[in-house]
């Protein structure tokens, strides 16, 4: 049975509707991710499986449970980690800790013996008597997924983890959910980080104007959404193009973009050789591999949605 199960979910506010009869599952032990750009519906879809907002039509279920009788109950058994870190910056971190830790009526000594363990699990026990203050970013989010983890939840939210972090307060943030997922915690995400998909999640949902546009593991969307391989070519301005259409027989696809070619094929070597031969002489050539962000810009476009 799936922990987290959901049917023609919508949530509207007022006429607006910020998610359209949606479809998913989550999985006991798995890492499941919403991913998509800013108004896609991922945050509204996280508040109603917390508990906090309720759904306005369809069918919903946490933990064998339906949110509209069994919220306290369901919210018992989740960590919830904001997308906005709210700790309470006068106190120490491990007061932080504490006064969560009180609110889900923890005895004392089985709460002090936990907050010593988060706070090695958050690799915070140096500064537990530190006011959180003058933390740094990357400690101060290790500190609210230590602060979501005080009652042992079975299954972690997670909103936008890694917003506005440093690349190595990210790496250090992503180590600590992996040894969260190997304790067999299951953790749900959204985010717009790409690399971030790719790296946490066993399975997402792409969502784009409230409505689900592909789900699938990392590799799977990669595979049906796009190619094995994309090459990018820069041309001189105002010739990309002119140059688009001789190459496009070497690909899938070509994409023209201000400031480069994008050609998909399954051969990257193979599609740089030919244009090497053909003489077009691009002021630069990369061949990569396809990623989690081509499927995402195929699926839901280049414009910016406010």
């Amino acid at each position: 049975m799936a922990l987290i199960a959901a049917r023609r979910l919508v949530k509207r506010f007022g006429d607006f509707i910020a998610v359209d009869g949606i479809d998913f599952d989550v999985r006991r032990g798995e890492s499941f991710g919403f991913l998509g750009p800013n108004g896609a519906g991922k945050s509204s879809t996280m508040r109603m499986v917390a508990c906090v907002s309720p759904r306005s039509g369809g069918e919903l279920t946490i933990l064998g449970l339906d949110p509209d009788v069994d919220g306290p109950a369901i919210r018992s058994r989740l960590g919830v980690v904001p997308q906005e870190d709210n700790l309470d910056p006068e106190l120490t971190v491990r007061e932080n800790l504490w006064v969560y830790g009180r609110y889900f009526d923890l005895p004392k000594r089985q709460l002090s013996d936990r907050i010593d363990q988060l706070l090695a699990f958050a690799q915070l026990s140096e500064r537990a008597d530190d006011r959180v203050e003058p933390l740094s970013g990357g400690m101060k989010r290790r500190l609210t997924i230590a602060r979501s983890l005080v009652n042992d939840p079975e299954v972690l939210l997670l909103d936008e983890p890694t917003t506005g972090l440093d690349p190595q307060a990210r790496h250090a943030l992503w180590d600590r959910l992996y040894r969260l997922k190997a304790q067999g915690v299951t953790l749900v995400l959204t985010t717009h980080y790409m690399d971030e998909a790719e790296q946490l999640c066993d399975r997402l949902v792409v969502m784009d104007r409230g409505r689900i546009a592909a789900e699938g593991s990392p590799r799977s969307l990669i595979e049906r959404f796009s190619t094995k391989e994309v090459v990018e070519l820069r041309f001189p301005p105002g010739e990309s193009e002119q140059m688009a259409g001789k190459v496009s027989d070497l690909g899938e696809r070509v994409e023209t973009l201000p400031d480069r070619l994008l050609l998909y094929t399954s051969d990257g070597d193979a599609a740089v050789e030919a244009i090497g031969a053909r003489r077009l002489a691009p002021l630069s050539v990369l061949a990569r591999r396809s990623t989690l962000e081509d499927v995402f810009l195929n699926l839901t476009g280049r414009q910016l949605v406010d």
